[in-house]
């Protein structure tokens, strides 16, 4: 359903810094930038190598102001290796626990994820789910009923 989103930066360096980080882990890279120095509109997009973005982050002159309650992202993870790999980098690069890396069964059985805060009080989360193929070669969720 969506095409893309990005948020609003208080600090270009720092957030590009954090989310440098944290894409890597999860297999994403910067695709494209704009870091054209006194620009007020500097800007980084980030996505699959190769692909166009489907997130980025943008300077914003006055105070970037997060998302009120119940907002956050999640981002695809390719393993749940990948998710611990991303709430460490998150910590590592100015990012606040939110939610170690863990089972969600409340969500669904095999849901696992991890949830962080950005530098700006953004929240974000790594998620992943395997899919398992059924009889029939469709592709489904765990929770979901058999192909009929």
């Amino acid at each position: 359903m969506l095409h893309h989103a990005s948020f609003g930066v208080s600090n270009i360096q720092k957030s590009s810094r954090f989310y440098d980080a944290v894409f890597l882990a999860l297999g994403y890279s910067r695709v494209w930038e704009d870091l054209t120095p006194g620009h007020t509109d500097q800007a980084i997009g980030y996505g699959p190598t190769g692909a166009g973005d489907k997130f980025a982050i943008k300077l914003r002159a006055a105070a970037a102001i997060p998302g009120g309650p119940g907002h956050h992202l999640a981002f695809a993870a390719p393993s749940r290796e990948a998710v611990i790999a991303f709430h460490l980098a998150a910590l590592a690069h100015g990012g606040v626990d939110n939610g170690a890396p863990g089972l969600r069964p409340h969500y669904g059985p095999h849901y696992y994820a991890a949830f962080v805060i950005d530098p700006d009080g953004n929240h974000i989360e790594a998620v992943q789910i395997p899919v398992v193929m059924t009889a029939m070669g469709r592709r489904k969720r765990p929770w979901q009923e058999s192909a009929r």
